[in-house]
């Protein structure tokens, strides 16, 4: 957990330095689509969530 939050706080200290903040809503938009695929991916939604993609 120690090495997501070192990640979080270097992709931060990135966008802030170099002011990319609208990089932001294309960064968390990728992370909740991984992360909607990780978690239904033993469920029975899996095959309606496959097939938007």
């Amino acid at each position: 957990m120690d090495g997501f939050i070192e990640l979080v706080k270097d992709v931060w200290g990135f966008l802030k330095a170099r002011q990319k903040f609208w990089l932001l809503p294309l960064i968390i938009t990728l992370v909740l689509l991984g992360a909607l695929i990780v978690f239904t991916h033993g469920s029975a939604i899996a095959p309606f969530i496959y097939t938007l993609f």
